[in-house]
Parts: C-alpha cells; structure tokens; sequence
C-alpha cells in the first residue's frame, strides 16, 4: 500500500531532522506535533482497514487522498531543504523564505486532517458492521513473526512423484545420444520444481560427472547463459572472457564427459540455437532438460522425450493445501469443506496454492475468515489460467498486512529471474523510508524482518541461506513480479521503462527504472523539478529530490557540478566503467546519506562530514577505495551511525578515527604495500578496541605479517576471514579459538603458516562453519569435542591435507562436508565419516565432492 509507506517515511523525514546534529532546515515544533498525530491516526486507519477486493469505492479513494497528501508533505519539506542547501552553495540563489514552507506544510496538514475527519464520520457505520476481512489481516499480522510451519519448498513436489520418476526413467535411460529433455507448462506449475528435483535426485547425482544449472527467461544473452554454465563446471570466474572464448572453454571442458544440463525458463529455440554448438554430443549418455512455458518450442527441439505438466487434480491439490496449511495435523472436520472450496478456486495451480495456504496458515483459523477467502476466489474461478492465477496471486498481495505491502512492491524494481542480494536489498529497503521502526531493533533488522514475512507466505523464492539461516539471496516468481508490476503502475508507485514510447503520466511516478540507455530513454524530457525519488538506470540524472539512485558516470566533472541538486540522498550507488573516482568532495552537501556503494577502478573520499552513514561499500578492484584520515583534533562528529565499511585499502586507525568507529558492526580491509610506510603506521592492533564488531574481514600483503601477529580480536566477533595474514597455527589458540561468540571462520589463501593444527578443547564453543581453503595444511588433530557445535566444514584446494580426521563425524550437530580439489587421500577419509555414521543410524550427513578444476589458480599471496 503505497499511502501506508508514504506515512512512515513522512515520519522518517520529521525524525531525520530533528536528530541531525546539524540539520539543513528547522520546523516549527507545533507542526511537528500537528503533523506527528494526525499521521499516526491516519496510520491507524490504515492497519486496520486496508484495501483489499472487498471494500468500496470510497474506502479506495481515502487510501489515494492519503498518499498524495503524504507525498505533498515530502515534497514540501525535501524542496525547502533544497532551495535552503543550494541557497548556501551558490550566493546568486535567492532563498525561500520560511514562511512559504511554513504555510505549505500548514496547507498539508490541514488536507490531511479534513481527510482524517471524513473517515471517523464513516467510522461508527464501519465499525458496526461485521468485517471478515479485517478479521483475516489481524490474523495475517499475529502469525507474522513465526515461520509458516510448513514451507512450499518442503511439499511442492505433492503430486509429482509419478512425473519424477518418469523424467528419471528418461535421463537414466534411452541411448548414448545427447537428449534434450523438455518440461512444458504454464507458469507456477512447478516446471522448475519438478526441475530441482531431479537435479539433486541421488540417481542423478551418481549418473553424471558434469551439473549446470543457468537461468534464461525471455531477453536471453547467450554470452550470460554461458557464462553461467562455465563458472560452475569449471569452477571459475568467467567475467572477463568473450562470448566465443566461453563457448570454447566450456566445449573443451564437457568434451568427453557425461553432463548434465537445466535450462530453466526458456522462451525461445535462438536461445538454444546460439549455445548449441558448444554442448558436444559426446555419445555417452549427456542430458540436457529444458523447462518452457511455450509447447510449440518444445517440439523445436525434435526430441519426444519431454513432458507435459498438468495441473493438480482435486485430491492432490487438497494434499498439498494441507501440508502448507497444517504440516503433520490433520484438517478440522468444521474447516474442510470451505477449506475445499479454497482450494477448487486455485484450479490446480500448484503456485496459487502455495500462496493462498501460505498466507492463511496463521494462529486465527475460523470458518468465518476462510469463507471470506472462499467468496473472493470463487468469483475468479471461471477466468481464463493465466487471469485466475494472477487474480489468485492478487488475493495473496490484498491480504498481506498493510506495512508489507510497500516492501513487496519495491520487488518490481528487479527484473526477470534476477537473484536479489538481501543484504543489498535490506539497505535499499531501509533508504526508500517504508520500515516503521520498531523498538530495540535497528531499520537494518526490522527490514529484514519484512523480508522473511514475504519469505513465509511463500511470496518470494529462497535462493541462497547464510549458514546462520539468515537469507543470502532471494529470486520472485514472474507471476507474482506481474501481480507487482501491474499494481505499483496503478499507484504510481513505481515505473519500469523499457521501450522508447513517452509513457504516459510517468511524471507522476516515485520510482523509475530505466532499461533504457541515455539516448533512447524517454525519461529525458523529465524536469529535474520531477517528484522522482528512486531512480534505477545507466546513465546520470538531473532530479532534484532523490534519495535513492544507482547509475553509471562517463564524466565526472559534470557529475559533481549537479550532485549539489541530490542534497535528499540517503543511498548512492556510483559505477564508472571507463574512469576513476577521484576525490569526490561533493558529500559534503549530502546531510542525510545512509548508504554510499562505489563501484569504479580508484576513489578517495571522505566520509567524516557525514554523521548519519552506516554503510560503505567500496568495490574490490586491484586498486580499491581510500577513506581519508581525519584529524583527531577537528570538530567531526563521531560516526555513531556507521555499521558496515568495505572494502578499503589501507585504513589507518588513528586515534581520531577510533573515536569515531566505535559502534561498527562490518569491517573488511586490506592492506597492500607503499613505499615509505611500515604496518605500525596503521595501528592494527586497534581493532581489539572494536568491541561492537561482528564481521572482520582481513586480507595483507607479506610485510604486514608482523603487525598481524601483533593484533587480538575482539570478543564481539562472530565471523571472520583472514587471507595472507600469515599466522601461525599456534595463534589460532590464542587470538582466535577463544573467541565467545564466532560461528562462521574463513581461512583462506595465506591466512595461516605450517603443517599440523592441533586444536584444544572448551575453543570453538559456538561454531558452526569452517572453511579451510589453498593451506598448507598436512595434519589435523583435534577432537569432535573441540567443535561442539560445528555444522558445514568445507575444504577447498587442500592439497596437501592427509585426511579428515575420523572423529569429525562424531560431532552430533554436523550437516555437511564440502570438499573442492582436495587430494583423493582427503575424499577417501569423508567417505568413510560417511559409511561410519550411516552405520550408526545418521543419514543426515552429506558429503559433496569436485573434481580438480582446469582453472589455473594462484599458488601465493601477493
């Protein structure tokens, strides 16, 4: 709901001022409290009656009044806020006087409270009126804060398992030949599902040597398809190599061996038709399986070895509704028969009843809000498949609890398939101004909160999980990307431009993604006076009133004489390709960045002036971001904000940057010779004094060995990667094993010197992941107690190691065993943890193994 994000971030803006310790404008504190209550009141109305299928016309009406309201509120104080910035910057800008801002926001106050009226007018009528709905949304936000108990990634495959094992028959089977196996049907009926399956399937695991799994959808690139591909089989990083070159790795790699290959979500045969070439037929049983919408391209192929998904019949559907809704318990008998009319209005759409069970599986679970349920869909039901399953989806969105709806729009802004970085997403959640803080929780936390809620109403799809549980990466299914397409364009919430057209009232719009390039987008035309505040494209812009922009710079001189307009930023994401990043000296102006992202080859800045960033991110080229030091005597304000810093190249903790850092949480540095400069120079040993940091990342060159050994770690850590850091296995005792609070540990390339660790008991209480990577390692000794709590061990190019030791597999809470171009000595002793605990009973350990890469890789630190 667009009104409902609007309000929160009205607050955002008041709050920001008024807690800046030296904010660019004032407002008289009477409008503050003016404005602050009939906010709140209007908010309240909204959590309680959001719009959904049901309601009326003017109940829909209030909800557009209140978001242009709200946006009136922040245009008029972000363009004060402006004028008042620029007026300081350019003596020849005549100010605007406080008085027009001040009857402006007056002006917005008093349309907001004649809307606030006219609502509890109607309100006593409302309230007097029985509203199932509304019953079904408070139901929606108690269950909130659990994870649905059972999750569309655990019963997606109900009603499939005769399929599965006809496309194993058929990938197992058949001739020598290459195949191409297609799955076809349309979407959210379990194409890729039934796909993933048979990927991890242990029959075709044990049947092949080679997996790929690349990704298509309708603007392929065949350069991306197989560049997919190569990094994993290869193992390696095929970003800088041409289309051809890919193409001739990859060949020469799968030439002789047994692959198996998904191409997930194909939209045409010239996707196929220029990669082809590079999939030899090596006639020893290689399989290619294809998912595709389309029928008539799956006859393309020539092969009538494919498969025509259908939809769930009647028993099957209510199988699966059932698991989503209940898990293990069974369905009450008073439940089951509108449970069943739910269930016939999804019409056998695997996806709508993921979705629609998602959402009602919550603690309130009456006849009377499932009817409600029931009324909506069964007047969809007659509705072509692709309108009823969006109209199905729209319920799901309807539904959502009033403070998520804003968050699933934002995923509009994506594109097809595209994989979302959470950690990234969160930043941009929390610049955008829709998180209504919560208490003792910062914006960062509450915003990933959202997400899991989304993630448990089976809205979005879970890519990658950190090995803490926490989301790594999401993906969006393209039906429910329509469903939010369709309804951030209806409340000009956000734009997508992808042709050349003028597209209409786009002046309208908060948010703009531009597909486009700089000479075809029609976005040109656009005033910077526009009411644009997200901009999303590959060229720079002129709007006056972002918060949020990402884009590319050509020239940098140019860039920096109109940045001065984009005083209201609060994320920056910055790249140029083809240029440096020099000092960049207007930030000065940005009073409330939160966020700046670097992308660019050098760059020096200074964030020191801006007291409310929390994250910088600088991009890990081979000459990477600069922060400049301060002075420890200046009048600086302390950093209290900041919480993530990387990746900086050679950071300097001064005494007038430690007092600054003190509640950072993410820290990677690295540090790289200069001329002159010895490693006491940048005080390393600091970093103990960083008591609030959680994530260390440290990677040196040879020279700073000494000062490495020199520095403690604090105790507040919880993960840390160390590379080139050149410790000895002694100091893992001492600095490291020690450490309360460490779940995950890194130790790459370099990190740690000599041939035998011997760990310790009563270290290592609370860790969880262990990566030993390109060590020296030869021997290990320790004991299954010394990991109490240890649950993926990973080990990648230890060639050195003699084996695991056998006692690993005795520790109770371990999960996994990965291991990437280890000696066969190493693999021999997994597998034989392996038979030892299945012996015993535990079949929950997992062993992975690669072989050796063709990818020449460094054998040293710098």
């Amino acid at each position: 709901m667009a009104a409902f994000g609007a309000l929160v971030s009205v607050m955002h803006i008041i709050d920001q001022i008024q807690t800046h310790p030296c904010p660019p404008i004032s407002i008289d504190q009477i409008q503050v409290e003016c404005l602050t209550k009939v906010i709140t009141s209007l908010q309240k109305f909204l959590e309680s009656y959001s719009p959904h299928s049901g309601y009326t016309k003017e109940e829909d009406v209030w909800e557009s009044r209140i978001a242009e309201t709200a946006y009136d509120a922040e245009d008029v104080i972000e363009s004060y806020i402006v004028d008042q910035i620029h007026a300081r910057s350019e003596t020849d800008v005549e100010n605007i006087s406080s008085a027009e801002f001040y009857q402006g926001l007056e002006k917005v106050i008093e349309n907001m409270n004649l809307i606030k009226s006219e609502i509890e007018e109607k309100m006593v009528i409302v309230q007097d009126q029985p509203n199932i709905m509304k019953s079904v949304s408070t139901a929606a936000a108690a269950g909130s804060s659990r994870s649905a108990s059972t999750t569309a990634n655990d019963v997606a495959m109900v009603g499939f398992d005769e399929v599965l094992d006809q496309m194993l028959d058929k990938i197992t089977g058949g001739g020598q030949d290459r195949q191409i196996l297609p799955i076809v049907g349309m979407g959210g009926i379990g194409k890729t599902t039934l796909a993933r399956n048979i990927y991890v399937s242990p029959l075709v695991q044990e049947s092949f040597d080679v997996f790929a799994w690349t990704t298509i959808s309708q603007e392929y690139n065949a350069k991306e398809i197989l560049r997919q591909v190569h990094d994993q089989v290869v193992k390696g990083k095929g970003d800088g190599l041409s289309e051809y070159e890919l193409g001739d790795y990859l060949y020469k790699y799968l030439f002789g061996r047994k692959y198996f290959i998904v191409m997930d979500d194909m939209w045409n045969i010239e996707a196929w038709d220029r990669v082809r070439s590079f999939f030899p037929d090596n006639r020893n049983g290689s399989r290619i399986v294809v998912t595709t919408r389309l029928s008539n391209l799956a006859s393309q192929f020539n092969y009538s070895n494919g498969l025509d998904l259908n939809f769930l019949d009647e028993n099957t559907s209510w199988e699966l509704f059932c698991k989503i809704v209940f898990g293990e318990e069974t369905c009450p008998l008073e439940l089951e028969d509108v449970g069943k009319k739910i269930v016939q209005g999804c019409k056998g759409l695997p996806l709508s009843i993921a979705v629609i069970g998602g959402l009602i599986a919550k603690p309130v679970r009456t006849k009377e809000s499932w009817g409600s349920f029931e009324k909506n869909l069964s007047s969809i039901v007659n509705l072509k498949d692709d309108e009823n399953c969006l109209q199905v989806l729209y319920m799901s969105y309807n539904n959502l609890p009033v403070h998520l709806k804003p968050c699933f729009l934002y995923f509009g802004r994506y594109g097809e398939d595209e994989v979302i970085r959470v950690s990234e997403l969160i930043l941009y959640l929390d610049a955008e101004g829709f998180i209504k803080p919560i208490n003792g929780k910062s914006l960062e936390e509450v915003a990933e909160k959202y997400v899991e809620e989304l993630v448990d109403g089976n809205l979005l799809i879970v890519e990658k999980r950190r090995h803490c549980g926490k989301l790594k990466s999401l993906k969006m299914h393209d039906l429910l990307r329509d469903v939010c397409l369709r309804e951030a364009r209806k409340l000009k919430f956000l734009y997508v431009v992808e042709t050349k057209s003028d597209p209409k009232g786009i002046y309208l719009y908060r948010r703009i993604v531009d597909r486009l390039n700089k000479w075809e987008s029609p976005i040109q035309s656009l005033k910077s006076t526009a009411p644009v505040r997200s901009f999303f494209g590959r060229w720079s812009n002129n709007f006056g009133l972002l918060r949020v922009s990402e884009f590319e710079v050509e020239d940098w001189e140019e860039y920096e004489k109109t940045s001065v307009k984009r005083v209201n930023s609060r994320l920056l994401l910055i790249s140029s390709p083809c240029g440096y990043f020099g000092n960049y000296s207007p930030v000065s102006y940005l009073w409330n960045l939160q966020t700046m992202i670097i992308h660019c080859k050098f760059c020096v800045f200074d964030i020191w002036k801006m007291p409310q960033v929390r994250h910088v991110r600088v991009s890990y080229w081979p000459e990477s971001g600069t922060i400049s030091v301060p002075d420890p005597l200046s009048d600086d304000e302390d950093m209290e904000n900041l919480q993530s810093l990387h990746t900086v190249d050679n950071f300097k903790f001064s005494a007038g940057v430690l007092k600054r850092i003190l509640n950072i949480k993410i820290l990677k540095l690295r540090y790289q010779d200069i001329t002159g400069i010895e490693g006491e120079y940048y005080q390393l040993n600091s970093i103990c004094c960083l008591h609030k940091l959680e994530y260390l990342g440290l990677m040196c060159t040879r020279s700073y060995r000494h000062w490495v050994r020199e520095m403690s770690f604090p105790d507040s850590l919880k993960k840390l990667t160390l590379q080139c850091t050149y410790l000895h296995w002694k100091d893992m005792k001492t600095k490291i094993g020690s450490l309360p609070h460490l779940q995950v540990l890194k130790l790459r390339q370099g990190s740690f010197i000599g041939s035998e660790w011997e760990t310790l008991e009563d270290q290592f209480l609370n860790l969880k992941f262990l990566l030993i990577e390109r060590l020296d390692l030869e021997c290990w000794i320790t004991e299954s107690v010394h990991f109490p709590c240890l649950e993926h061990l990973h080990l990648r190019y230890v060639e050195r190691l003699r084996e695991i030791p056998s006692c690993i597999g005795d520790i109770p809470t371990l999960h996994s065993i990965k291991l990437l171009c280890c000696s066969n000595s190493v693999v021999d002793s997994a597998r034989k943890i392996i038979e030892e605990q299945e012996e015993l009973g535990n079949e929950d350990l997992q062993i992975s193994t690669f072989e050796y890469s063709r990818v020449i890789v460094p054998t040293s630190c710098p």
